[in-house]
């Protein structure tokens, strides 16, 4: 029986780091790892979404990749996002993180063409076996990837001993419940339902907001663990509405984030690359004020 306890926590997912030139940074890579280290998180989600995997090449994933594990690796539990948009350079990341020691992979299904359930598993399973000896999480976010797992699909993929569970995206808390009762671990996906994603069975959640206000989610968290349901429906309202106040930026909302990061005293992460919009000078004003409702949610209840 597997040890899946690594896996219970709360798992920011990891920035993109470019520098002036909109290059990969290693060193704000590292920058970045560290400082969330430092939060007391329990690992970090790589080249996700939020990693924008989609705009980078398999060159700049391995090298963010790398820069984290030799930061933060065996300190924090590191789950690397392998999927490409093609079967090949998704195995060439996947072997790539095995040797470098992660604790998992994961991978969303190919997106544009609508594979059936048979060729997304194949592509899901190839991938697992550069990876033989690495734990394999399920991405599953239909709203962008435009596939949505499936309760046979995911059958199938259990009988991958390598499979764990699913990183769900997917807005139905439902969903997680339907994983869990078919033997998946889930983590929570969507930020503004991690307590009712607790609540549903996720063994912990990834989410894209969450480098910006680690400590509290990890409050959400705490107090779901120790019955503190009152407490944790409150935080998770502060967290959504500052959510909701960062996606009133006219910019990308991880430009937005980034810039918060920097005001809150961490590091200087770069922008977003495009197609991804940049901050507007009238988003200024937003990211200071989304700011201060961390501060003052952080100075409330944690």
């Amino acid at each position: 029986m597997k040890d899946l306890s690594k896996y219970q926590g709360i798992f920011p997912a990891f920035y993109a780091c470019y520098d002036k030139e909109g290059r990969v940074d290693g060193a704000a890579v590292r920058a970045l790892a560290k400082y969330l280290l430092d939060k007391g998180v329990k690992g970090l989600y790589v080249g996700g979404s939020s990693g924008e995997c989609i705009y980078q090449s398999t060159a700049e994933r391995k090298e963010t990749l790398e820069q984290v594990m030799a930061e933060v690796g065996g300190k924090l539990t590191i789950i690397a996002h392998v999927a490409c948009n093609n079967t090949a350079d998704s195995r060439e990341l996947a072997a790539h993180a095995e040797s470098l020691g992660v604790d998992a992979i994961a991978a969303i299904p190919p997106i544009y063409f609508h594979l059936p359930p048979k060729g997304i598993a194949k592509y899901w399973n190839d991938i697992s076996a550069a990876a033989p000896n690495t734990d394999f999480i399920i991405y599953n976010i239909p709203q962008l990837a435009g596939v949505a797992l499936t309760v046979p699909l995911l059958q199938e993929m259990l009988n991958n001993p390598r499979v764990i569970g699913v990183k769900n995206s997917s807005m139905p808390v439902q969903d997680i419940q339907m994983w869990r009762d078919e033997g998946a671990v889930v983590f929570n996906g969507p930020d503004e339902q991690l307590l009712s994603g607790l609540a549903a069975g996720a063994i912990g959640g990834i989410g894209g907001t969450y480098a910006a206000m680690p400590e509290l989610y990890l409050e959400i968290l705490r107090c779901f663990q120790a019955g503190e349901l009152e407490k944790g429906r409150e935080v998770q309202n502060e967290c959504c509405r500052i959510i909701y106040k960062m996606c009133s930026a006219q910019g990308n909302m991880y430009a937005v984030i980034k810039e918060v990061i920097r005001l809150q005293g961490g590091p200087d992460v770069g922008s977003v690359r495009a197609p991804l919009l940049e901050l507007e000078e009238s988003d200024r004003a937003v990211t200071a004020e989304v700011h201060k409702l961390i501060q003052a949610a952080i100075a409330k209840y944690c």
